[in-house]
């Protein structure tokens, strides 16, 4: 059973809130996809066994290495900044999937998780970019973007690949483990965020009874 994050995401974005009064940036690429994997574990959990673990596969971008956490204003509210707030987002997406696959170890769950980087990928999520810019990647998208289809060959192969059954805590790009940013391996940041992600859409804290 894999499960692959995002079905959705934001890039670039003025300063704006979601429905429930999140960044939007940190509400729709990182805390929705935080909520929706615990509230899925169980189901996981169940679904995995031995030889076949159930896959979680969280998509996050290269920006993360130039992303800053901000663990005392997560929601930008000091100081807003389109980039800024989206690397933060791709930066906790990393961090989170290192944390969980902590946990799911620590608890012999045959569950493994793992994020990947597809690419610099020709999609919409370039609309709110400026129109120079814009400009600049339909004269160039050829060259150096990949189309849809080549950006999902990463998250294909960490669902469905045998070389990556009973593997967790990758960071894949082009269908290759590769280091993430020096940050993302803090063990203490990424407990601290767990921590305060589930303050944030109201769940336990399961990390807590973990050592």
């Amino acid at each position: 059973l894999p499960l692959l994050f995002p079905p959705a995401g934001v890039m670039l974005v003025p300063e704006r809130k979601t429905e429930d009064g999140f960044e939007e940036h940190f509400g729709l690429n990182y805390l929705g996809h935080f909520l929706l994997t615990n509230l899925l574990l169980d189901t996981l959990k169940q679904s995995g066994t031995h030889s076949h673990n159930a896959r979680i596969i969280t998509v996050s971008s290269a920006t993360h290495y130039v992303g800053k956490l901000h663990l005392n204003d997560l929601q930008s509210r000091c100081s807003y900044s389109p980039h800024g707030a989206y690397a933060q987002s791709k930066l906790a997406l990393v961090l989170f999937t290192y944390q969980l696959q902590h946990l799911l170890t620590a608890n012999g769950s045959h569950v493994t998780a793992n994020v990947v980087d597809p690419g610099v990928v020709n999609t919409d999520l370039y609309k709110h970019i400026s129109w120079v810019v814009k400009v600049a990647k339909w004269m160039t998208a050829w060259l150096f973007f990949k189309t849809p289809e080549e950006g999902a060959s990463t998250s294909i192969y960490a669902a469905v690949s045998p070389e990556m059954e009973g593997a967790g805590g990758c960071y894949l790009y082009n269908e290759e483990r590769t280091k993430s940013a020096d940050i993302t391996y803090d063990e203490e940041l990424q407990r601290r965020l767990w921590t305060e992600s589930c303050k944030m859409v109201g769940i336990s804290d399961e990390s807590s009874r973990v050592p």
